[in-house]
């Protein structure tokens, strides 16, 4: 018997936090934050004095630097600097938008100009223009997104080789590897309209990633983890990534078939939230109003077990998806998109509400941190799942990408470890696990609280009865 995975966690505070906004930024970008909004007044107001109706507009910059190390030695350093603007015009109700990377005055006025002659041949579109005067952000919570990480080339070596050195010595059939990576990112923005909407911040995001090839006999398993974060100090440690990479991949060695069969399936939470973001894509506008979601009006109606909660919480501190407004300046709130199991909310920008004869909903951009809350139970913990589903296949990664929006019909590659009596037996792979993903909703037994936060998308291990398991 293999135990379960000990995987280290971060907490998550999902309360809004206010402070003051950190000086460094203007240290560390070449323009400031003021500068930054002069180039956007500047685009809105050259395109009113060429004919615009209404303009938004998006200046931004970021740099960053990742280093990577392969056996030891330095494989790559990579810095980047990037800074860019984008202009959309209206001209009634035609649009036409223009970007640049030059934020020299007459490549601002280019931009504009190459944006209202693409709205001159455009259509007409009812449903265009900016969002609604009354749905803008006006108060902007300061929710700690920005922590830059002064880090030195040779400390980033220092601290892939750590990570990577970690997981090299855990297992002697450990002996390649793929490398390990420190990647470190700071970027700022300011968006505004002639609505007179104006908003901006700084963001920071750094990462440490290692992939490691084990090999038994004559095969070979490969495995990987990595940690994200706003801030460095709640990375894990290089040292932790390492040791988490070279379980994952040891862990795969042995690896057999199984029969086919329709049997439970443990979605661990590595992999979990990939049906979250099924369901996102299901419920957005650009989906719903093409007519193209297996989801289609469903709204108010049962779509998960009626244990299922989901909120979308966009003001969680340091949240890697947090935002006091979104990609059009709307307002974000806190939402509960699914309550016992039934839909009440979707994601929606203007367009596509004015498409659905809805209201924006501040998600134009997609969800914010979209977290899906454990289910009700004695022991939720990945162990605790286990014995729950007593016989079954856990499932530690998916390949390819068999999924039809439209009908909801799923099937994907797997690979993970086959269950009995509420233990872990053997390591499985190549096959195939298959069902629709409004049953798969539907029949969700159980939602952990092993939460891993590594993107916008929030939960722990995911429990699902009566899917096909395609085998040998």
């Amino acid at each position: 018997m293999i135990a379960p995975f000990a995987i280290l966690q971060l907490d998550v505070m999902n309360k809004p936090m206010s402070s003051a906004p950190n000086p460094l930024a203007q240290e560390h970008f070449s323009n400031s934050a003021d500068n930054l909004r002069s180039i956007a007044q500047d685009l809105l107001d050259y395109a009113k004095r060429q004919g615009a109706s209404a303009a938004s507009a998006e200046v931004s910059e970021g740099f960053g630097q990742a280093v990577t190390v392969r056996q030891g030695e330095v494989e790559t350093i990579e810095y980047n600097r990037d800074k860019g603007l984008g202009i959309t015009v209206y001209i009634g109700q035609k649009r036409g938008n223009a970007s640049t990377s030059d934020f020299s005055p007459q490549a601002v006025r280019d931009a504009v100009n190459a944006a209202l002659s693409i709205a001159r041949y455009t259509a007409i579109d009812d449903c265009s223009g900016l969002p609604e005067e009354g749905s803008l952000a006006t108060d902007f919570p300061e929710l700690d997104l920005y922590h830059p990480w002064n880090l030195q080339v040779e400390e980033a070596i220092a601290l892939a080789q750590e990570c990577e050195q970690t997981a090299l010595a855990f297992d002697a059939r450990i002996q390649n590897s793929e490398g390990a990576t420190v990647n470190v990112h700071e970027a700022q923005f300011v968006l505004a309209n002639s609505l007179g909407f104006v908003g901006g911040y700084p963001t920071s995001r750094h990462s440490i990633s290692c992939s490691v090839i084990a090999e038994q006999e004559d095969a070979m398993e490969r495995d990987y983890w990595y940690s994200v974060a706003r801030r460095a100090g709640d990375l894990l440690t290089a040292e932790q990534v390492g040791r988490i990479a070279a379980e994952r991949t040891v862990r795969r060695l042995g690896a057999r078939q199984i029969a086919t069969m329709q049997t439970q399936v443990l979605f661990d939470s590595s992999v979990a939230s990939s049906l979250l973001g099924h369901f996102v894509g299901a419920v957005s506008g650009g989906s719903l109003y093409r007519k193209s979601s297996f989801l289609l009006d469903q709204l108010d109606r049962q779509v998960f077990s009626s244990h299922i909660n989901i909120s979308d919480v966009p003001d969680i501190p340091r949240g890697l998806a947090s935002g006091a407004f979104d990609d059009e300046g709307v307002k974000t709130q806190r939402r509960n998109i699914v309550e016992n199991g039934v839909l009440r909310g979707y994601f929606l920008g203007s367009y596509s509400a004015r498409k659905l004869g809805l209201h924006s909903t501040g998600n134009s951009g997609g969800n914010h941190n979209l977290i899906l809350q454990p289910s009700g139970g004695t022991d939720l913990s990945l162990a605790g799942l286990l014995k729950t589903m007593n016989k079954g296949l856990l499932v530690t990664e998916l390949l390819g990408q068999g999924v039809n929006s439209i009908t909801g019909d799923y099937s994907r590659g797997a690979a993970g470890f086959w269950v009995e009596n509420g233990e872990i037996q053997y390591p499985v792979h190549e096959v195939t696990i298959a069902g629709n993903l409004k049953d798969m909703y539907r029949n969700i037994a159980a939602v952990g609280n092993d939460v891993l936060v590594q993107g916008s998308r929030q939960c722990g291990s995911i429990l699902v009865e009566g899917m096909t398991v395609a085998g040998s």
